[in-house]
């Protein structure tokens, strides 16, 4: 076991919690990082498994943890009155009209109500890399998808797990006045200026600061699951909670417009493909940012002060607050959820009963922040009341732990830090 790092003075019960994790969930190296204010107060990595190159500036896939990259790429544009939200993708881009497209919006794309959850086509990873995004492959694609909507429940909100990334990637690029990519764009105008690890898309030398993330198998997970707390569980749910919560899952997937449609990226069939070289070099900003707690945290803090961190102005006030306008609620796999018109979660108290435990998990002790996460247990989001910008970054995924309640119990913990409770 290797603990690194610091805590700022009234913080330790954040370590606390840090040390016990690691050392009784099912980990493998883990980056948590808290700024409050301009003042980072929790800066902590480690390894259970006694990984010496693992470092607080590792990278690792984050998956829709980058999601709330997308956002801040598209409020960048809305701030320099080149982008409105509740303008149909088709101003921007007349060719996504096509196949009955010509009224989505852009806020639409962003609420995950485009109808475009998965497409009818596979993309491979090479078709990603930026040089091939400017030949067209992608958008192509895309122009030539029919949106299909959930197919009961009367919302027309669907997990764009993947896809949301590609179009608002198609759709940054054409009204970036130097027609950049969003992974261009960060590395220029946000992780450089901010000194910030976080990339959509590394370069060929940045790929041996990647560690490779890895799946709990579900074998592994349901046996732990089975076993109490006091009897050395190596998970943070028990069996109860995590078949409560994936039955609903599997009710919501029933109902998804995506049945049947095929693979999204070549090779993806196994989740290990996402390690490799190709993979790791292409833009899937939904799916394949690569980043630092360190980085991302410190990239929330700027966000939960407006925009703004030391000297640098990564948005304007009229861009910061596009970032929370207009929150719209609608069920999503069986999910209160709410997204702003750049696609930001809001997230606070549950409103369903006790049993509602899917609900639970994903809002109650991460009241008042932003942002989004990842599959398996990255989080990336930021509480612009309290200042607190946060990020944790795990390499081992729990996918059974839908809504990331491992990475919660640190949010929660900074919440009584900051308000004395």
């Amino acid at each position: 076991m290797i603990i690194e790092g610091t805590v700022a003075p009234g913080y330790e019960s954040v370590r606390q919690l840090y040390e016990q994790q690691m050392s009784t969930l099912k980990e493998r190296n883990t980056q948590l990082c808290v700024y409050v204010g301009e003042t980072c107060v929790v800066d902590l990595w480690g390894s259970a498994i006694d990984d010496t190159d693992f470092n607080a500036d590792s990278l690792v896939n984050v998956f829709s943890s980058g999601k709330s990259l997308e956002s801040i790429a598209l409020a960048a544009l809305y701030e320099q009155d080149l982008l409105d939200f509740d303008a149909p993708i088709a101003q921007y881009w007349p060719e996504f009209a096509q196949h009955g497209k010509d009224s989505i919006t852009v806020a639409d794309l962003m609420r995950h109500e485009a109808g475009l959850s998965a497409f009818t086509e596979t993309l491979s990873p090479q078709s990603l890399h930026p040089a091939n995004l400017r030949d067209n492959s992608v958008s192509t694609i895309i122009e030539r998808q029919t949106p299909l909507f959930p197919q009961s429940g009367g919302s027309p909100r669907e997990y764009h797990a993947i896809t949301r990334g590609w179009v608002a990637n198609e759709l940054f690029r054409r009204v970036e006045p130097q027609g950049r990519t969003m992974g261009e764009f960060y590395r220029q105008e946000i992780s450089t200026p901010l000194d910030a690890d976080i990339f959509i898309g590394l370069q060929e030398d940045e790929l041996s600061r990647l560690d490779a993330v890895h799946m709990l198998s579900p074998g592994f997970q349901l046996i732990e699951s089975l076993k109490p707390k006091r009897f050395g569980r190596k998970m943070e749910l028990n069996f109860a909670q995590l078949a409560g919560k994936a039955w609903r899952l599997f009710s919501a997937r029933k109902q998804a417009s995506r049945t049947g449609t095929p693979v999204p990226i070549t090779g993806m069939q196994r989740l290990s493909a996402i390690n490799q070289p190709d993979f790791a070099k292409a833009e899937i900003p939904s799916a394949g940012a690569r980043c630092s707690a360190r980085g991302l945290a410190k990239l929330a803090a700027t966000l939960a002060n407006g925009g703004r961190f030391g000297d640098q102005h990564i948005l304007s006030a009229k861009g910061s607050a596009s970032l929370y306008e207009n929150p719209i609620q609608r069920p999503m796999m069986l999910m209160d959820t709410t997204f702003t018109q750049a696609g930001l979660a809001k997230f606070g108290r549950a409103t369903g009963g006790p049993e509602d435990l899917l609900n639970q998990g994903l809002h109650d002790g991460r009241e008042g922040f932003y942002g989004w996460l990842g599959l398996g247990g990255s989080i990336f989001q930021w509480h612009p009341e309290h200042k607190i910008g946060f990020a944790y970054v795990p390499t081992s995924l729990n996918w059974l732990d839908i809504v990331n309640e491992r990475g919660k119990r640190y949010q929660a913990e900074m919440l009584n830090c900051v308000s004395g409770d």
